[in-house]
């Protein structure tokens, strides 16, 4: 790492158990505290002590999918004094309490959370195309419009892609509701070759304070690029389905316009489950 946010970034993932202050943040950066937090909140989109919270939450996340700590040692392992403050703060930011993540992450992702319901009365769609960087081969990719440029609850809208490999593949993400979100996915990707499997990686799409504008009963177009994260990007929070990239995909031969359609109360329901959406038109019925 060699630029000064990358430094602070350094800093708080090795430090995150600790009680670190934005002038101990800011001193590992070489920067005054002013400028250092200006500068960390362009590069990330965060503050530093947003970015620190973030951290502190993916760690927990991480341990209690990985050890059988209790939760109130890890809640303590990551920098929390009181279980309740952090109870409090893994279940907004992740959707799901600490022991049912422990009981998720053993058993499946069945139940995990939906879109938050709107009380706003205008939706729309943002669509557009998904790519991915060469040399992976097909993925699956969740994709979600959130109020922050942290992937984590709520959602305000969600979708599942199968994205096949080597070209673009087409989606649509409904019932946004109006207003201005930051476009995030995350996604799986299979390698190349016979071994494709056993070297699956990790990849996302957006970042900073880059958002989408989508107004009442119209379509907003946007394109998504993957690529393999960045130091500067913050951790994915959100409990997510098993993105589970599918052997076989075939690519959309074009991109649809897509209409709205609200229900006939003229309400958003909100989903239970996420909807995923193929790279290929399904076959139509006679």
């Amino acid at each position: 790492m060699d630029t000064a946010v990358e430094r602070a970034i350094e800093c708080i993932r090795e430090r995150y158990g600790e009680p670190l202050t934005l002038t101990e943040i800011a001193e590992s950066a070489l920067l005054s505290r002013f400028y250092f937090t200006r500068l960390f909140k362009e590069e990330t989109g965060l503050t530093p002590g947003r970015f620190l919270a973030a951290v502190r939450i993916y760690q927990a996340k991480r341990l209690i999918e990985s050890t059988s700590m209790s939760i109130t040692e890890i809640s303590f392992a990551v920098g929390y004094n009181s279980l309740g403050s952090f109870t409090n703060s893994f279940t907004a930011s992740v959707g799901v309490s600490p022991s049912r993540f422990r009981r998720l992450s053993r058993d499946g992702g069945d139940g995990l959370p939906g879109p938050e319901p709107s009380a706003r009365s205008g939706f729309g769609v943002v669509a557009g195309t998904i790519s991915l960087p060469e040399g992976h081969g097909n993925a699956q990719v969740y994709l979600g419009a959130f109020r922050t440029p942290v992937v984590q609850h709520p959602s305000v809208a969600e979708v599942v892609v199968d994205v096949p490999s080597g070209r673009p593949s087409c989606y649509s993400l409904k019932d946004v509701p109006e207003g201005s979100w930051h476009l995030l996915a995350v996604a799986v990707a299979d390698g190349i070759g016979p071994d494709a499997p056993a070297r699956r990686t990790s990849l996302v799409g957006g970042r900073g304070s880059a958002t989408v504008t989508v107004s009442a009963d119209s379509v907003t177009s946007a394109a998504l690029r993957l690529r393999p994260s960045r130091p500067v990007d913050p951790p994915v929070l959100l409990a997510l389905p098993e993105l589970e990239p599918r052997a076989s995909v075939m690519a959309h031969p074009g991109c649809a316009s897509v209409t709205p359609s609200p229900d006939p109360a003229g309400r958003r329901q909100a989903a239970g489950h996420l909807r995923v959406a193929s790279a290929a038109q399904a076959p139509s019925r006679s």
